[in-house]
């Protein structure tokens, strides 16, 4: 995406991970806190689920000289994330310190790969600063559904894709007819003003029936008022939408491609190396499977997705 999301977005040595501290710059402040779910909340066993045996790199993979070897010395990752992207990235309002989601656990993850500890600085972006911010060194990485664009490989390098979005369909949560986007044809269908959905669902359903609103909210109320049978919009914001308001939910996958990437410096070949290796080993480990499941998948019908190939698109 060109945007950040809108605010309503091996072994016995990693069995005490869950109870060490994630450090948060928030504003320029620092602080320390528990990982979610290390305590007696709900979430503690989805917390448990994702982190429980993560990988951590074997000694060699920290080359000397290399970013990974300097992110260990310093003793923690540094990450350009959002703290309101409900179901990403969000900070909990009644623990400003913990931040949760799909993109968040991922940052967590990789953290563990090099510290052998959850240790994540967090680094608010706005999206005209990602590229700068890796340029100048404020970020190590970036996790902020950055969309890989040959464009921006020009400027920064891209591990990855980590996941793959685009248009998706929500339906009223009652609703057990329309499962995928295979379902909309000949059916009213609800699309967000000046959106890919305008031109790309008269391509998959010829025979819907198309009404645009100008705004999302607007969108989702009309789906909810039955004003259509199903809406179509980008994967992330319908996960947004429907982790706010519990009379929708998502079906089936995206049919169209977004492939989203990890942002690094540019030319960091060996981080670049290092980080695909980890997407491969949390693929292979099923952590992948469980941080979406517990983030994203929690609004959806569909079982965890396979994820994107690694260099499968132009710019990564």
């Amino acid at each position: 995406m060109t945007r950040t999301p809108r605010s309503i977005r091996r072994k016995a040595t990693v069995a005490g991970i869950l109870l060490t501290t994630v450090a948060l710059a928030v504003t320029g402040c620092s602080s320390t806190t528990s990982l979610p779910g290390s305590g007696s909340s709900s979430s503690s066993s989805s917390a448990d689920s994702v982190f429980s045996g993560a990988p951590v790199a074997k000694a060699d993979l920290i080359i000397p000289g290399s970013t990974m070897e300097a992110i260990k010395k310093r003793g923690k990752l540094i990450v350009a994330e959002a703290l309101d992207a409900p179901l990403l990235s969000q900070q909990d309002p009644t623990n400003p310190d913990q931040v949760n989601g799909f993109d968040a656990d991922l940052a967590k993850l990789l953290a563990i790969y090099i510290l052998g500890k959850p240790s994540v600085e967090i680094v608010p972006p706005a999206s005209e600063t990602r590229e700068a911010m890796l340029q100048n060194g404020t970020a190590d990485v970036v996790f902020n559904t950055y969309t890989i664009t040959p464009e921006r490989a020009t400027q920064i390098d891209f591990a990855g894709p980590y996941f793959e979005s685009g248009l998706a369909v929500a339906v009223k949560s009652d609703n057990t007819s329309i499962k995928s986007v295979k379902d909309i044809d000949g059916k009213n269908v609800i699309v967000g003003a000046n959106t890919p959905a305008v031109t790309e669902v008269p391509k998959v359903a010829p025979t819907a029936k198309v009404t645009a609103f100008g705004t999302d909210p607007a969108a989702v109320q009309a789906l909810i008022q039955g004003r259509g049978d199903a809406y179509v919009q980008d994967y992330t914001l319908l996960a947004s939408d429907a982790a706010s308001e519990k009379q929708i939910k998502v079906v089936g996958e995206p049919f169209t491609k977004e492939p989203y990437g990890i942002g690094l410096k540019h030319g960091d070949s060996d981080f670049k190396s290092f980080i695909n290796d980890w997407l491969k080993t949390i693929q292979k480990g099923g952590q992948w499977g469980k941080a979406w499941k517990t983030t994203l998948g929690t609004v959806t019908d569909s079982a965890i997705p396979t994820p994107p190939e690694i260099g499968s698109v132009p710019g990564s």
